[in-house]
């Protein structure tokens, strides 16, 4: 097992990367659990996979558990949905010094986390990612968030969880297409900072993928490692160096947008795509060469990620597509940062695009699908 400390301003937190922590989970996280009966905000699919061995772990500790179920998919990040669970946390009678666990993918702890954020001005949650997205993303970093008919992720808090437990057992229940969409959180990691773990991820990705237990925990760990690292020198994405974590995002949110957030596209296969994209379009500023940017989609596609613009048969302009990015939370004095890269391993923060080059790049890319 691996643990990766969240060093932050004052505080810190603890990521634990691993096989069998669901059934140590009550024990883990003994120093926040206060009361005989804890609540869990869980996934519906989650739960019927994994809640009775969540379960068993704090009965264990003479410990029951009030259950909260939510059903799967991005509508549960609603303004509806987060009037449900903060009612029902408070008909619980959850208080400041409380821990609320999230057993689920991102959707779940977003939702969770800025239920928590808000509730009673603050109290604590404890992440139980079991997607693999959820495991290397979301559940680390402390943004919460919920969706509205603006955009996504439009309306939320920085609340970071007391402690993450990543059981690498749950993901052996995943389809293969989420799994795929999260080995997209991954790759990430490698092409936005890190050479190295690129060119491994390149060798070594199908093992992931295939849940091989040496190459999963390796994998899991080091995108844990490099996000805790961005997290602890820019928390609250002020600087600008946590900004780089949206590489892929810009171009991904403007297609998921696009496909109406649907299974269409998932949010994982929109960071794929989003990435290959933002390096051709690096080629095309000058940033890297074009044989470097075809490096980028021949990793996304050699798992099975989206990497052709065409293949979503989207029947829209460039124009389209950039009318969604003026939505992103991102946007500042009316204009949009783009991550971008120099090379592999090298991101930086472009604050001088225009987005009627955008538009074009993008509709160069449609016209050749």
């Amino acid at each position: 097992m691996a643990v990766i400390p969240v060093d932050l301003s004052g505080r810190r937190y603890e990521v634990h990367v691993g096989r069998g922590l669901l059934e140590n989970s009550a024990t883990l996280a003994s120093r926040f659990i206060r009361k005989d009966r804890v609540a869990v905000v869980a996934d519906e699919n989650a739960r019927q996979l994994h809640g009775e061995r969540l379960a068993q772990s704090f009965a264990a500790q003479d410990c029951t558990i009030a259950w909260y179920d939510v059903a799967p998919g991005e509508g549960s990040k609603s303004w509806a949905e987060l009037a449900r669970l903060t009612d029902w946390l408070l008909e619980k009678g959850t208080e400041r010094g409380d821990h609320v666990f999230a057993l689920g993918g991102g959707v779940v702890g977003d939702l969770t986390g800025f239920a928590c954020a808000i509730l009673k001005r603050g109290c604590g949650f404890v992440q139980l990612p079991t997607t693999l997205l959820a495991q290397v993303d979301s559940s680390v970093g402390g943004k919460t968030a919920i969706n509205t008919s603006a955009g996504k992720n439009l309306v939320g808090a920085f609340h970071q969880p007391a402690l993450v437990l990543a059981d690498l057992d749950t993901l052996a229940t995943l389809p293969a297409r989420e799994m795929r969409a999260g080995y997209a959180e991954v790759l990430k990691y490698g092409v936005l900072g890190d050479r190295v773990f690129f060119d491994w991820l390149t060798e070594n990705g199908t093992s992931v993928l295939a849940l091989e237990t040496a190459a999963l925990e390796h994998a899991v760990a080091t995108s844990v490692s490099m996000k805790a690292r961005i997290v602890a020198e820019d928390e609250r994405e002020t600087s600008g160096t946590r900004a780089l974590l949206n590489l892929g995002h810009t171009f991904g949110h403007a297609l998921e947008a696009e496909t109406g957030f649907s299974n269409r596209l998932l949010h994982g296969e929109g960071v794929a795509l989003g990435m290959v994209l933002a390096a051709r379009y690096s080629a095309r500023r000058g940033h890297m060469g074009p044989d470097e940017a075809e490096q980028v989609a021949e990793a996304v596609s050699a798992v099975g990620l989206p990497a052709d613009i065409g293949s979503l048969k989207l029947g829209c302009d460039g124009k389209t597509l950039v009318a969604h990015m003026l939505h992103d939370k991102k946007m500042d004095a009316g204009t949009l940062p783009f991550v971008l890269l120099r090379s592999i391993g090298a991101a930086f923060l472009a604050k001088d695009v225009a987005l009627n080059d955008v538009a074009a790049f993008l509709e160069k890319e449609l016209r050749s699908a």
